[in-house]
Formats: C-alpha cells, structure tokens, sequence
C-alpha cells in the first residue's frame, strides 16, 4: 500500500503530520517553532524522537506535502 500525500501551507501543518521535505525524508512533527531565527516569514518543524532529532526550517506560507489520512 502506497502512502497518500496532499499539498498544505506550511503554517497548516500540526503536531503529529508527517511531513515528507523535498530530499524526500520523513519528519514527524513534535514541535513547530515560529518566527524561526528571528523572521516572522519563517517557522521550523522539529522530530523530537528516540531515533533522532531533526529541525527543518520553511517559509510560513509557503507548500509542503503531508502525508494524508486514510
């Protein structure tokens, strides 16, 4: 069975979704950090698991693809 993905703003996405970044690595978002560095425009998703931490920063409004629910 093939995962189902569809196309969200960035400032959509919650904790929990699975966020596929364009290398093509999964993140499943524990937190969300707004105003990344400092600018307003930009936010990071951060995977916050026993396996790895990972940060990934966005601009706000712009796409990213979420795996969707079945």
């Amino acid at each position: 069975m093939s995962d189902s993905w569809k196309t969200v703003k960035a400032g959509d996405v919650r904790t929990g979704d699975v966020v596929r970044i364009p290398s093509g690595d999964l993140i499943t978002v524990s937190r969300i950090e707004t105003s990344f560095m400092g600018m307003p425009t930009m936010m990071a998703f951060i995977e916050d698991t026993d396996e790895r931490w990972y940060k990934h920063p966005v601009v706000s409004d712009g796409d990213v693809e979420i795996r969707a629910s079945e």
